[in-house]
């Protein structure tokens, strides 16, 4: 004998009124309370608790009453979820009957709770539900069928809960706010100073300088290209030159300081006569030596793993406020003393160089203009700033940060701007590797930059952390908000962002309930966009005005987007019916 089986009945919503009456008397309809909006959280979900209440006979003896609970979107149908299944006494026995006799198949048995159908009775329905990540809108119905002896007798679809994602509006990505660093210029002396080496050979206690001598040519040579790039330099005012002889560690001190001395004097002359300088200018050059000491001695050994090494370490401790003379006393008697001589004693005397200078300052905007096209290597960070500044459009900024880091690569502020830049014009990745450059992040409005850039890339967590301690920074408050949002912790994004007066502002006020602020935030914003009218109609929505609904709905549609999320918006359920909704939802605009 074949199987026979009772299915749960599909029910299709379409054409179905949200208010269609059930065949019982009206004090016999079932109903389901609490109807609530839900928000979705940042993990889509939502937690449905509702309770069904079935009133006395709402059931006839030979029942099956079956509530379906469906997730919903416009005129679809996107889940349906576990039944829930109520048998009267009478549907019972019959089943029960059906399955001795004719091998019958309940596959809602499991389901099914025997009633007393002469009690009303409650039932609960609690359940977190999953929603499409997408969803931006619809409900939560319950779909209920009076199954008699396998014939429909009767459908009604019972609201359980809206689906209300108003904090979806906000689009992080395109709201997110930087702070532009604009400097005012301020003239400082620009004082340049560097240092220099030769590694020179010298003949035993000679100090004139051979250049046939090992590397002597390239040494001076190099040393020479230094010193000719400041001297000639017509916008270079040298403040004095030092040139130092390094004393040798072996030998007496005193000798070795005043051969020193004169090995300088011999590099200085050298240079002088090469750059043919005027007597002004040769005045600022000194002279002097410095003890190199038996420390490059000791290192040498050190990284040679040599075992004596330690002993001359010691030697350096114990003397080591002394001159050389007496630590080479003690040094001279080790048993390596030998093999330090032949082999970790300079061979190159060192010979150093310091030079300050300074460089003329610009100090008329024209004048900064003219000399960025000549001579922006004489540019003071203070005056590429200026001249970004003078610039007209972002094009030009932009070249004149590259360039500005190309010279000052620490530089933060033109850092800041050019990724803010960068990101005006939707160039993440260019915004984020000029960023990235920056590793200094004490700059507060460089980490609100990067965080910026994060948001944009959607990359929240990453933005959350680098926005941490910064809430006292307004446009980082601002991200932050932006953040809070989109993890959906409203209360904390609204406190965030309470003082400002724009759309996103009206919205959080709006997913938290608060009428009064959002009214006042929108008469404050000034913001004509679809999207604020859209909030506007909202706003008209909760107020029941119908009039206001239309007129900003009718505006708001323009955006195709907006048009097509009004069909499914809680707070429109009101109109969906009427012929001014249709027209606008499913027809043209206004603006087109």
């Amino acid at each position: 004998m074949k199987k026979r089986y009772i299915h749960i009945l599909t029910v299709s919503l379409l054409g179905i009124s949200l208010f269609s009456c059930a065949p019982t008397k009206n004090n016999r309809r079932i109903t389901v309370r609490p109807v609530t909006t839900l928000t979705p959280g940042y993990d889509s979900k939502v937690n449905v608790d509702v309770t069904f209440h079935i009133p006395e006979k709402a059931v006839s003896k030979r029942s099956r009453l079956i509530v379906t609970p469906q997730l919903t979107h416009a005129d679809s149908t996107l889940q349906v979820f576990s039944p829930i299944v109520l048998d009267a006494s009478i549907y019972r026995k019959k089943t029960e009957r059906k399955k001795e006799l004719e091998e019958f198949v309940d596959t809602l048995a499991d389901k099914a709770v025997k009633i007393d159908r002469k009690k009303a009775c409650d039932i609960p329905f609690v359940q977190t539900i999953t929603l499409p990540s997408d969803l931006n809108g619809g409900k939560i119905v319950a779909v209920v069928s009076n199954d008699g002896c396998g014939v429909c007798e009767g459908i009604d679809t019972l609201d359980m809960a809206y689906i209300s994602n108003i904090p979806s509006l906000i689009e992080p990505a395109e709201c997110f706010r930087t702070k532009w660093n604009e400097h005012v210029y301020e003239i400082k002396p620009k004082e340049i100073k560097g240092r220099g080496e030769a590694l020179l050979q010298f003949i035993i206690n000679r100090y004139d300088i051979n250049l046939s001598l090992g590397n002597n040519k390239t040494e001076m040579e190099n040393m020479l290209a230094v010193m000719k790039k400041i001297t000639t330099d017509s916008l270079a005012t040298i403040n004095h030159i030092d040139i130092y002889g390094l004393a040798s560690a072996d030998g007496s001190f005193a000798f070795n300081t005043t051969l020193s001395r004169n090995r300088a004097n011999s590099a200085k002359n050298w240079l002088v006569a090469q750059l043919h300088l005027d007597k002004e200018t040769v005045k600022r050059f000194t002279v002097a030596s410095r003890p190199e000491g038996w420390e490059p001695v000791l290192k040498a050994m050190t990284d040679d793993g040599h075992p004596d090494s330690l002993q001359v370490k010691n030697i350096l401790e114990k003397y080591k406020d002394h001159n050389d003379d007496v630590a080479e006393y003690f040094i001279r008697r080790l048993p390596c003393w030998k093999d330090i001589r032949e082999n970790y004693l300079q061979k190159d005397r060192k010979v150093e160089y310091e030079y300050f200078y300074t460089i003329k300052n610009f100090t008329t905007d024209e004048e900064l203009l003219d000399m960025y096209g000549k001579r922006p290597d004489a540019f003071s960070l203070a005056e590429f700033l200026r001249v970004a500044t003078l610039q007209q459009s972002d094009e030009a900024k932009m070249e004149v940060y590259e360039k500005t880091l190309s010279f000052y690569p620490d530089a933060t502020d033109a850092a800041n701007n050019l990724a803010i830049l960068h990101l005006k014009h939707g160039n993440i990745s260019e915004a984020e590797a000029v960023a990235s450059t920056q590793n200094d992040n004490s700059s507060e409005e460089l980490c609100n930059t990067k965080a910026a850039i994060a948001i944009a890339k959607g990359e929240y967590e990453k933005a959350d952390s680098l926005l941490n301690g910064l809430d006292h920074l307004p446009q980082a408050r601002y991200n932050m908000a932006l953040v809070k949002a989109h993890f959906r912790q409203l209360e904390e994004a609204y406190q965030l962002i309470k003082d400002e007066a724009d759309i996103n502002t009206v919205l959080l006020a709006l997913s938290t309930d608060r009428m009064t602020e959002a009214e006042a935030a929108m008469l404050q914003c000034d913001d004509g966009s679809p999207l604020a009218c859209y909030a506007k109609a909202i706003i008209a929505a909760r107020r029941q005005d119908t009039i206001g609904v239309f007129e900003n709905l009718r505006k708001a549609a323009v955006d195709k987007t907006l048009q097509e999320r009004m069909k499914t918006e809680t707070d429109f359920i009101p109109y969906f019916d009427t012929v001014e909704f249709r027209a606008i939802t499913y027809g043209g605009s206004d603006n087109e």
